[in-house]
């Protein structure tokens, strides 16, 4: 039978709120172990009791998975705790054990209730997320087939071989190959070269020419000494006194919480890495977080050229590779972990230190359930280990740098780059006066062009950034002003010229562009605005001896492309890099001297109060990538609202004027960091269910306000920004309150009006960053 989980009170701690319940060890309660408190992967706060039979009571701990019979179902569950008083006397005995060993510990198992309850999911979706879905189904490891030759055949001529010819041409081709390839070669890829099939290689190594290894697909990502490391760097002055205070945190009994706020090129990833070598000296072990998988490529090199024992975690890597990097660090293989959002939940143990990278990134913030955010979860999992927490960035988020100004963190400013480079001179263009002068419309304005050739002819390097990828963000008539959308969702259909496609970003339905009007069927169609893919093709029309690369979401989809196309520019096999923002952080290369914001505009017409953060961290940051090396650099942004003081203050490298004024306007709104919210969405293939259920939600919470003292304030219902995707229309509401503990009140008083219910899907988004 199930259980609700208890009205749980929060206390306050920086930056986190934590049930003080949560402090308990479920594994203490019931010694005799007569029956398990299972929590299934549903979206239901809720744990279940079954009997433990005799059989497998001795072996049954928690943290293990058990098959359970859920209704009608044989399902998996995950054993929280024992009891031996059950809701009911009609319990549902266990069948089986899944697991050998735990696959969360005590402290993940806290972290996971305190997930549940703060982001309003179930405690088993909470787990489900810990644990990796390639580890819970235990895939089997791959392996690959590996040709080499002995080593007595090194001196193998080419009359042994012409011999072997007479006889096997294609088992002599594959001798040829491997004479041309002393290293081992898949065998796959050698019968792909020389069509000499594996009975044929098999008879090669009978005769003692060669050698056939299996060996496991994830063996280059396993963990190793890497031999001679590289030495650390001498500290600046500005970094040791940075370092100093670092230090000084470790004898601390509570080490708390870092803000490194360093703007761009002033060494934080130095003062990161003599960290962590600090932290392995004390026995400890540490987790480096980055916002986005591209800069991982970047960040491993970095860190395995400075230490062994490093373990890498994200998404893009092969099932296998994953599930055998996360056993690795679980036998403690490793002392280093990195990886993005997820990698917080890393089975490591004795943390140290966790550094979060770039932590004003919304990247940490999980879009899907649970929506947690890592940043949080790592102030959380720091707390319960005594590890130290240091968030570095040139462009706090406010949340951050109010908890600063609190003193609730402990600000460190690095305030210089390193050799005393200047940070580049900022031009602002204004697009609406270049259309003006130029009498016509165009993306790349005289003085971008006029810099960029100065660059290159200089044979420098040019980084060029915009927000939006495709070739044209919506098709229109001129005629009936028709807009052609999705039929499926509320938005502007893409199109991308070089597949001949118009795509939905959001649902991803795809068509091929219109000859004439859908609407009015003339021939007046005209694709308006731009998109990655057609500044690339203005660059090469404009720039036609240079060679370009461009970074998105539709040229990135290979495993490793981020990293190979990032070597490659590092290498200088290209002139100008195009992208998204996945370019906008993180990379440093000496020989890119300009860079280009080809629209600062895109973030800041969003419908978003973080529009205005968001669009003077994007150009801060893509700022900061240039002037790097001794050549110095310059950006040119070019906005059609030059004067909007996200832009003019991100020009000046402003970041406490900045901060001030969006404070401002922050506190007379109440919303973060001077109040707390929740969104919650509906979405239903009828609008009218949608807008039927908010409605009676908006009602609830509205009497649940007024009789607990209107603690809470209640926005909407009103339809979402993108009123439909994916053939379904969304209404939502959104609750504001001084602190977490008004809205979680709320959330649990109306708990039962909130469960899934026919027709109708309901998301609730504590502490929500996307807001469309």
């Amino acid at each position: 039978m199930p259980a609700h989980f208890p009205n749980q009170h929060l206390t306050s701690t920086p930056g986190v709120d934590v049930p003080p319940e949560l402090n308990t060890t479920p594994a203490s309660r019931s010694p005799q172990k007569r029956y398990a408190e299972i929590v299934v992967d549903i979206p239901l706060q809720r744990v279940f009791h079954y009997g433990i039979p005799p059989h497998i009571r001795e072996s049954l701990t928690v943290g293990m998975r058990v098959r359970i019979p859920f209704g009608n179902k044989i399902m998996a569950g995950f054993c929280v705790g024992f009891t031996d008083t059950p809701f009911t006397d009609k319990t549902k005995d266990i069948l089986s054990i899944i697991d050998t060993s735990p696959l969360i510990d005590d402290v993940m198992l806290k972290i996971t209730r305190w997930l549940s309850f703060h982001y309003y999911c179930g405690w088993g979706e909470a787990i489900s997320a810990v644990v990796p879905s390639v580890v819970r189904s235990k895939k089997k490891e791959r392996w690959n087939t590996f040709v080499r030759l002995k080593e007595h055949t090194v001196a193998l001529n080419q009359e042994a071989i012409a011999q072997i010819k007479t006889r096997a041409p294609r088992q002599a081709k594959a001798l040829e190959i491997l004479l041309e390839h002393p290293d081992e070669i898949s065998a796959k890829e050698l019968i792909r070269i020389c069509g000499c099939k594996m009975p044929g290689l098999r008879q090669l190594e009978e005769k003692g020419f060669i050698t056939i290894e299996n060996k496991p697909c994830d063996v280059t990502h396993t963990i190793s000494n890497a031999g001679q490391l590289q030495q650390h760097l001498t500290l600046t002055m500005d970094q040791q006194q940075a370092f100093d205070i670092i230090c000084n945190k470790f004898t601390a009994p509570k080490p708390g919480v870092l803000l490194l706020h360093g703007i761009t090129g002033s060494g934080k990833t130095e003062i990161y890495l003599q960290t962590i070598k600090k932290t392995l000296e004390h026995n400890r072990k540490a987790i480096y977080l980055v916002p986005e998988i591209s800069l991982t490529p970047q960040t491993i090199q970095r860190i395995k050229a400075r230490f062994n024992r490093v373990a890498v975690l994200h998404s893009s890597l092969l099932g296998t590779v994953h599930q055998s990097q996360w056993n690795d660090i679980k036998e403690g293989k490793a002392d280093i972990v990195i990886g993005a959002r997820s990698s917080i939940f890393a089975p490591l143990k004795d943390i140290g230190l966790i550094i979060i990278d770039e932590e004003h990134e919304n990247t940490y913030k999980q879009e899907t359930n649970p929506r947690y955010n890592a940043r949080d979860i790592a102030i959380l999992r720091a707390t319960y280990e005594n590890a130290m927490v240091i968030m570095g960035t040139a462009t706090p988020s406010l949340e951050s740098y109010d908890q600063a100004l609190s003193g609730n963190y402990e600000k460190i400013v690095l305030p210089r780059r390193i050799g005393e480079r200047q940070l580049p001179p900022v031009d602002i263009v204004d697009m609406g006066e270049e259309v003006r002068k130029r009498r016509g419309y165009h993306i790349i304005s005289q003085r971008l062009e006029y810099y960029m050739n100065q660059s290159l002819a200089r044979k420098e390097q040019v980084i060029l950034f915009l927000n939006r990828r495709g070739f044209a963000p919506y098709i229109h008539c001129k005629r009936c002003g028709f807009v052609l959308k999705c039929q499926r969702c509320d938005i502007p259909m893409t199109f991308h010229k070089k597949i001949n496609t118009i795509l939905c970003h959001y649902c991803h339905a795809e068509a091929h562009p219109p000859e004439s009007c859908p609407d009015c069927l003339a021939n007046n169609i005209t694709y308006r605005g731009f998109g990655t893919e057609r500044i690339e093709d203005e660059i090469r029309n404009k720039f036609p001896g240079y060679q370009i690369i461009r970074m998105d979401s539709d040229t990135m989809r290979v495993r490793d492309s981020h990293e190979k196309a990032l070597t490659a520019f590092e290498r200088g096999e290209f002139q100008i890099l195009l992208g998204t923002q996945m370019i906008a952080k993180g990379l440093d290369f000496p020989n890119v001297t300009l860079v280009g914001v080809i629209s600062a505009d895109t973030i800041l017409n969003l419908p978003d109060f973080r529009a205005s953060e968001r669009t003077f961290q994007l150009i801060s940051q893509v700022a900061g990538r240039t002037g790097r090396g001794t050549k110095g650099g310059r950006v040119v942004v070019q906005s059609y609202n030059p004067r909007h003081y996200s832009i003019t203050y991100a020009a000046a490298h402003d970041y406490d004027g900045f901060a001030k004024k969006e404070l401002e306007y922050r506190k007379q709104l109440q919303y973060p960091p001077f109040g707390k919210l929740a969104r919650i969405v509906f979405r239903s293939p009828h609008e009218e269910k949608a807008k039927e259920k908010s409605a009676i939600i908006g009602d609830k919470l509205k009497d649940f306000a007024k009789i607990n003292g209107n603690r809470l304030e209640i926005l909407g219902p009103s339809p979402a920004p993108v009123t439909k995707i994916n053939n379904l229309f969304r209404w939502h509401i959104l609750l504001k309150a001084q602190d977490h503990i008004s809205i979680h009140n709320a959330l649990q008083g109306i708990a039962n009006a909130l469960k899934p219910s026919k027709g109708v899907q309901t998301m609730v988004d504590v502490d929500p960053y996307m807001m469309l």
